[in-house]
């Protein structure tokens, strides 16, 4: 497991430092295939996922969705025909801050196969505890 998986998000609150340049060279490689995108001079998180179909790819924004709302810490989500596109930053601070490092790895483990798939989908099921069926 990534050891940024483990990690819970942390409240951030406006006037918390982003990360420095240092600090991203450090994380970034516990990503994978997440890029820097810079939109409105605001540093991001991003990564493109693919699927077969529309269904696949609408239950994978489901499933990052049910994590978002447990951690309490929320992407910008595209979900297209066979593929989502999800970018992860932190807007009270207008960039990059741990917790979206922390989320983008956990996103990654959300495609993992579906012998792995079901012990994700309970500890998120649990952790809400809502007993809501979202995939």
């Amino acid at each position: 497991m990534n050891v940024l998986t483990s990690k819970k998000c942390e409240v951030c609150e406006i006037g918390a430092p982003l990360l420095t340049h240092e600090e991203i060279d450090e994380l970034m490689p516990q990503l994978k295939n997440w890029i820097i995108i810079e939109t409105d001079g605001v540093r991001h998180l991003s990564r493109t996922f693919r699927f077969n179909n529309f269904k696949e790819a609408l239950s994978f924004t489901n499933k990052v969705g049910t994590l978002a709302e447990l951690e309490g810490h929320h992407p910008s989500i595209t979900t297209e025909r066979g593929q989502v596109t999800v970018c992860w930053w932190s807007r009270k601070i207008k960039g990059l801050h741990l917790n979206d490092f922390i989320m983008a790895s956990k996103t990654d483990t959300l495609t993992q196969p579906a012998h792995e798939d079901n012990a994700i989908k309970n500890k998120y099921r649990q952790g809400l505890g809502l007993g809501l069926n979202f995939w």
